[in-house]
């Protein structure tokens, strides 16, 4: 399930001088490039901070009557060697989430009851395969469209992975079944506490309020999604050499294709007990996420128990059970890794105080906007902005104290402004390299960011151009929800 960065070639090459097609470079390299353009930055954007204010849920916020330029702080040398080492500290709930999981999933794969469960799912899905790709796309974007949760991508992808791939479909298919649900859901934000309920706090308008036309959006952006997926899913089906990966899915055909293995094998009394437990666990789970407010390090832990509980019921060793775990991590290594190299970028700019330099200047650029593009010019900006800051919380407490109050100077809702942001921060949160837990959902479905480029690029456009044409009506009748 290692990450790949190679661009296979299906057709042989009969001329030695034939050109080379580009090859996207390896992802470390892109890395680091942005960390190397960044700390570049310091030395020429004013730094400057703004002050830190108790916000919504206890959470801190910006004052954006207080931004002040202060004494530049470049980053030298030594501070550039740290950033990386830095960044994978501060991104280590996702780093080490991505590597239990992997592990976990490794343990379950050993005790046979995956494969034996993805053979009676075959079987029974075998004539109505390409519907299981809608039914679970609406789904994971209504779960999420309500609690907010795109990490929960993390875990879709191992569980329907093996299935995907029986079904003849490829590894970018688990994936974009995940990640472009999810994002429509949390995007669109029906009832989503993260984005849509936060959002509206600062802004200081009622929360959840514009629900119709958020819900239009959420269908509207939905379907796309799934009719994209679904003509992809088809072609891979049809002919599975137009897989974007199909060199890298070659062990996992071979694993989950060949029926030959598990036709008409029973579970035995301890894979039995074992399945029981495994679905008693993701019960706890879910009660967990949704009662108890857990996130990564909670997970986390439930996974490494769950991995020695299951493991010792289906009759593994614990040595055996112990050595699945390392297998697992060595599947995830690069795709973890890259999770915690994404965050340097981030970290030179905080270091070097110009994070809120950008946001200040960005906040002006919109405010020079014609008015009748000023959202659409509010929806680039949460767009580009993204890129630095993934968090979708960690988005609004910077930019909305800036968009609400100036909305209100360009001549377009603190509603509209909330759902630029909306729209700017969800979408591009499964497209850039600095998006942890996307970074670490196609590690764990072993689909690498080059691959997965040229397969969301086209939906991406797709959706910014739904995008465009929302906030175009929002701003024309003045939307108050």
């Amino acid at each position: 399930m290692a990450l790949e960065n190679t661009v296979p070639s299906y057709k042989p090459q009969h001329n030695k001088d034939s050109k080379k097609k580009f090859t996207m470079p390896h992802i470390y390299v892109i890395l680091f490039i942005f960390s190397a353009i960044a700390a570049i930055a310091t030395y020429f954007v004013p730094a400057g901070v703004y002050e830190r204010i108790p916000g919504p849920e206890g959470r801190t916020t910006i004052d954006p009557e207080s931004y002040q330029v202060v004494e530049q702080t470049p980053i030298g040398l030594i501070d550039f060697m740290l950033a990386i080492p830095t960044g994978l500290v501060d991104a280590g709930v996702v780093v080490f989430f991505t590597f239990i999981i992997g592990g976990m999933f490794m343990v379950l794969r050993k005790t046979g009851i995956i494969e034996i469960g993805v053979d009676k799912l075959t079987r029974k899905f075998s004539n109505k395969s390409i519907t299981l790709v809608p039914v679970l796309m609406i789904v994971f974007a209504a779960i999420c469209s309500l609690i907010g949760t795109q990490e929960l991508s993390l875990v879709y992808v191992p569980v329907i992975l093996p299935l995907m791939i029986a079904l003849r479909f490829d590894s970018v298919v688990a994936a974009a079944v995940a990640l472009t649900a999810t994002t429509a859901g949390f995007t669109t934000g029906v009832l989503n506490p993260i984005n849509t309920g936060l959002g509206q706090k600062i802004a200081e308008i009622p929360v959840y309020s514009g629900i119709g036309l958020r819900a239009v959006a959420f269908v509207a952006v939905l379907t796309i999604g799934i009719v994209y997926v679904l003509r992809y899913a088809k072609k891979v089906q049809n002919n599975p050499e137009l897989s974007l990966v199909f060199d890298e899915d070659r062990e996992k055909r071979e694993l989950y294709q060949n029926t030959k293995q598990t036709s008409g094998r029973k579970m035995t009394n301890k894979q039995l007990y074992a399945s029981i437990a495994t679905l008693g666990f993701f019960a706890v789970l879910v009660y967990g996420v949704l009662n108890q407010g857990w996130f990564m390090l909670e997970m986390s832990g439930l996974f490494i128990i769950m991995g020695i509980v299951v493991g010792l019921i289906a009759g593994l060793k614990p040595t055996e059970i112990c050595e699945g775990f390392n297998e697992g991590f060595r599947d995830v290594l690069v795709g973890a890794m890259i999770v915690g190299v994404s965050r340097a970028v981030a970290v030179v700019m905080e270091e070097g105080q110009i994070m809120d330099t950008i946001i200040h200047g960005l906040g002006n650029v919109v405010g020079d906007f014609p008015s009748i593009l000023s959202a659409i010019g509010m929806f680039m900006v949460q767009l580009l902005f993204n890129f630095l800051v993934p968090s979708g919380s960690g988005q609004a407490l910077v930019t909305m104290p800036i968009m609400a109050p100036l909305s209100d100077l360009i001549g377009i809702t603190r509603q509209t402004a909330v759902l630029a942001y909306q729209l700017g921060d969800g979408i591009g949160n499964i497209l850039f390299p600095t998006s942890g837990y996307f970074m670490a959902t196609l590690a764990l479905a072993g689909v690498g960011w080059q691959k997965w480029v040229r397969f969301y690029l086209p939906l991406f456009f797709m959706w910014v151009a739904v995008a465009i044409v929302l906030l175009i009506f929002a701003q024309a009748v003045q939307w108050v929800g």
